[in-house]
């Protein structure tokens, strides 16, 4: 089956820009659009959609609080939050809101169909150098940062877990985490499936949200 999309934008060349490079895929619909938060909550009350691709800075409703709102409803679509700028401040805000990826509009057609996809199998699509760099400069403004690690479930963790949960707040994919740690790929998966679970996340965009705002892992990417 199709990918159902939902492109949401104020500027209606870009949706017809993104409207062009998904229609070319033949496991993606674009099945609706809207200019602000406000009309995408209405489109989303009406019609079933996987994936919403949501700018940030819109009239009426931003991207920000649209998404939360979205991922707030019983079995919700997935978010992937586009924004103008790598730093933009809204983007941190989005992740938090529920989105699942963080990607820049000017991503090649490539890129931006793969995080699509990615996304709507359960993936985050944030790239471990935008996650340490957005980090970096607004783990600062989180409650907690440069504090204890409070929260309590992080208690249920292994050593192991934690470790991995550390690296992947610094940004490193499983890959990078298995080299460092002398492990195997697959069993770097494992460990990041078993903190999901025990600390009751949806993705590693959540390990790495509870990372910084727990202080285990601090601006400037210090455990």
């Amino acid at each position: 089956m199709s990918i159902r999309v939902l492109l949401v934008d104020d500027q209606a060349l870009l949706r017809t820009g993104f409207r062009m490079v998904l229609a070319a895929q033949p496991d993606m619909e674009v099945v609706a659009e809207a200019s602000d938060g406000v009309e995408a909550l209405e489109v989303l009350r009406s019609t079933k959609v996987d994936v919403v691709l949501m700018d940030v800075r819109m009239p009426k409703l931003d991207g920000v609080e649209t998404t939360r709102r979205v991922c707030q409803g019983p079995n919700p679509p997935k978010v992937l939050i586009l924004t103008t700028f790598d730093l933009d401040e809204y983007a941190f805000s989005g992740l938090k809101a529920g989105a699942s990826g963080f990607m820049l509009k000017d991503v090649p057609p490539e890129e931006l169909l793969a995080a699509i996809r990615s996304v709507h199998s359960g993936d985050a699509v944030v790239a471990p150098s935008t996650t340490r760099r957005l980090l970096d400069r607004f783990a600062p403004m989180l409650p907690n940062a440069g504090g204890q690690p409070q929260h309590k479930e992080l208690e249920r963790l292994t050593a192991r877990e934690r470790e991995v949960m550390i690296l992947v707040a610094q940004g490193l994919s499983n890959g990078e985490i298995a080299a460092r740690l002398v492990l195997s790929e697959a069993t770097v998966k494992t460990h990041v499936g078993r903190i999901l679970t025990k600390l009751d996340l949806r993705d590693r965009v959540q390990v790495v949200v509870l990372a910084y705002e727990t202080g285990l892992v601090r601006a400037g990417g210090n455990s």
